[in-house]
């Protein structure tokens, strides 16, 4: 017996070698920070290089979503990679691509500074200023290769991730479930993010309550922890220079006072310098991931000596190859309450049985978010033999009514103030009815009802009321060819349309829309001038005072990606009218036709340098007895109405005719992010039978040229431009502010 216990007592430092290089267990703990934990990736180069297998992960808010990704099988250089491509600014914002839209949403969201929930007349405001939807497709896309794995533990390196609970103030560990949404809710920063809903909870992001989680990670069987913390320390007031600063000092007291117990539980602690940057600095995500390398890097020695205890040979998580390509069987569908199935089939647009790749998918739940219907579009691809089942859980928004603001000045139109009253689901569950007043120096009112049936045929009513005061030519009345006799060879006009609608569309792509319809316009032409010349033979000052009654058709394209400052796309809307009735306040109606279109190209050949090229044209088929909806050219806008047609060099209504032909090349040099300097030419021939008399292919007989400076906003585009013309020789400077409408 005292022989054995000999033996034993020599034997029993190479057994606790043994035991200690083959069992090792490595754990690793990642702090939240929002863009300060991009430096999680540099850490994690460094960890792999020294040849250190992590065998369990956990994570709060950023840490949670690197970490998530790197435990899902992303080495660290494909991490790297991966989030040098991503647009940061798109996927906080919540930013829903132009062409997942529809016109109609094109509209709604291109002119609208606010928007606030206003159900029952109560004004409410939005939980975060983002609902997350991007960063649960970014996370769901990149975690496709995990098929249907629910438990974490059974990711390649097992996981988990830390939320916090909005109404008890608690933590809640997040190891099961969809790792999509998980993660979403621990990054979801308060105030950027609404929070998610799980399990009947309502979550927000996991540093709240517990920023570095190395308790839990120990709970778990970790022998060995390595923490990387990127977490603030407090600032002096001279850096709190916000709310946001402050708020963020505010959450701060806690986490840090936690950080100070935590640290002591961490056998090799990372500290990265990130007194640089705060937790929205994406846009410098180079820096901060060279920052975690190089603190790394001076704990090269010890993550050495960690890699020795554990001895691994083989590496336990191997580099994830993303599917291009799948195809999908089925369509499971939850929380679909108020809209039906074919509707959402049709913003999905799946085929059963077809090959999709991740785009596709990725399009199709950008359509169904641009409607504004859901709150949060969650969704799972789960393995079936050889395909994909397809499985949504939606949830739908409360919210059913909004109010909308915004502000804009022109040349033409002045100062207005557009307050907007949008309802949906008022008599169908898909439909929206939207009004919007401007007030200011023109008053404008426009109604619109829609009813969106997808890619099937949908109804649509519209009203408007346009209003402007502007001096022009008198050769915009020119059937009163008395007017020369007066003396005057400008007058100023009071231009009244009201126009009434009734259309059906249907959508193709996204991109194409095909309608048919009835309108109803009256229009009134009135001048002051006139009113009050004393040596006016006139019996009244109104130039027209008629209603027109038209049946029109109308194909539109719209690639673009930026309404104001496209960089590539194609565009297209051509639009015929046929004028059958009028009341002809001149009695001289007899029928005619308009028809008109515009093509436009822009392309950016360098980084930052776009061309745009436009051409159109119009003409008139038929008599020539009144010239009131003739084409006018001249002045800058991008709501123009009837055929009223922006010209540069020349001001408002300036040249018309019953036929024209445009072309219009810019070249845009963004200079900085937003920021645009442009110089732009347009050449043109205008005059009545321009096609019959062959002059459409003579040299343009009205040319112009500006030169102007943009600016991308929050409350829309600032544009100011200066342009030219040879014939006119004179300059005249255009201003423009805010979104138009």
């Amino acid at each position: 017996m005292k022989k054995f216990f000999i033996l034993f007592l020599f034997l029993l430092p190479l057994l606790s070698f043994t035991q200690e290089k083959k069992d090792v267990k490595i754990g690793l703990v990642l702090s939240g920070g929002g863009a300060k934990g991009l430096a999680h990736i540099g850490a994690l180069k460094v960890i792999e290089e020294a040849g250190i297998q992590i065998d369990y992960i956990g994570g709060s808010s950023m840490g949670a979503i690197v970490g998530a990704l790197y435990a899902s099988g992303y080495s660290a250089t494909q991490l790297d990679s991966i989030f040098h491509e991503i647009n940061f600014n798109i996927l906080i914002q919540d930013e829903v691509p132009r062409s997942a839209k529809t016109f109609y949403e094109k509209e709604e969201t291109e002119k609208y500074v606010l928007t606030l929930p206003f159900d029952d007349f109560k004004i409410s405001f939005p939980s975060g200023l983002s609902k997350g939807q991007n960063i649960y497709n970014l996370m769901s896309r990149l975690t496709m290769h995990l098929g249907n794995i629910q438990d974490f533990s059974k990711m390649a390196i097992p996981f988990f991730c830390i939320a916090s609970n909005v109404e008890t103030g608690e933590q809640v560990i997040l190891e099961s479930g969809s790792l999509a949404k998980a993660v979403s809710a621990s990054g979801a920063i308060p105030s950027v993010f609404s929070p998610v809903k799980i399990d009947g909870k309502l979550l927000t992001d996991g540093g709240v309550t517990n920023n570095y989680p190395v308790i839990q990670l120990r709970e778990r069987g970790a022998d060995i922890i390595i923490g990387v913390d990127v977490q603030d320390s407090l600032a002096d007031r001279k850096q709190l220079r916000s709310v946001f600063d402050i708020l963020t000092q505010i959450n701060n007291f806690r986490t840090i006072s936690h950080m100070r117990e935590n640290i002591k539980l961490t056998d090799l602690y990372i500290k990265p310098d990130i007194t640089k940057f705060n937790v929205l600095s994406f846009d410098k995500g180079s820096a901060i991931i060279n920052s975690g390398e190089i603190a790394a890097r001076k704990k090269m020695d010890q993550l050495k000596i960690i890699a020795a205890k554990q001895g691994a040979t083989i590496p336990r998580v191997k580099k994830v190859i993303r599917a291009d390509k799948f195809h999908i069987n089925s369509l499971n569908i939850d929380g679909n309450n108020s809209y039906p199935r074919a509707y959402i089939l049709g913003k999905l647009q799946l085929k059963h049985y077809s090959e999709y790749t991740q785009e596709d998918l990725y399009n199709g739940i950008n359509n169904l978010a641009a409607t504004g219907n859901f709150d949060r579009i969650n969704y799972n691809l789960i393995p079936k033999d050889s395909s994909y089942t397809l499985a949504l859980q939606l949830e739908e928004s409360p919210n059913k009514t909004f109010l909308r603001m915004a502000l804009h000045y022109d040349n033409l139109y002045k100062s207005g103030a557009l307050i907007n009253l949008t309802r949906k689901s008022t008599l169908f569950t898909n439909d929206v009815a939207s009004v919007d007043v401007i007030l200011g120096d023109n008053f404008r009112y426009n109604f619109q009802y829609y009813i969106d049936k997808g890619y099937y045929w949908s109804f649509g009513i519209k009203s408007r009321y346009n209003l402007f005061e502007r001096g022009v030519a008198f050769d915009f009345v020119r059937e009163n060819a008395d007017l020369e006799d007066i003396g005057i060879n400008k007058i100023e006009i009071k231009y009244q349309d009201v126009t009434n609608q009734f259309y059906v569309e249907t959508l193709f792509q996204q991109i194409f829309s095909f309608g048919l319809g009835l309108e109803h316009k009256y229009l009134k032409i009135s001048s002051e001038t006139l009113g009050n010349e004393p040596n006016n033979n006139f019996s009244s000052a109104v130039f027209d005072k008629s209603n027109y009654y038209s049946s029109f058709g109308y194909l539109k394209l719209d690639s673009f990606d930026n309404k104001y400052f496209p960089t590539k796309g194609v565009y297209f809307d051509g639009d015929f009218h046929l004028y059958l009735f009028s009341s002809d306040y001149n009695q001289n109606f007899s029928k005619f036709s308009i028809a008109k279109g515009e093509f436009g190209y822009a392309f950016t050949p360098i980084d930052k340098f776009t061309t745009r090229i436009f051409s159109e044209t119009g003409f008139r088929i038929g008599e020539d007895n009144t010239n009131i909806l003739d084409f006018f050219l001249g002045g800058y806008g991008n709501n123009f109405i009837n055929n009223f047609v922006p010209f540069y060099g020349y001001d408002f209504i300036s040249i018309s005719g019953d036929s024209y032909i445009k072309a219009l090349i810019e070249m845009d040099y963004e200079i900085f992010r937003k920021n645009h300097i442009i110089a732009s030419a347009n050449f043109a021939n205008v005059e009545n039978q321009l096609y019959s008399t062959g002059n459409w292919l003579s040299a343009p007989d009205y040319t112009g040229y500006a030169l102007g400076y943009g600016l991308e906003t929050l409350i829309g585009p600032v544009e100011l431009k200066y342009s030219y013309s040879p014939e006119a020789k004179k300059g005249l400077w255009f201003f423009s502010l805010g979104f138009w409408f």
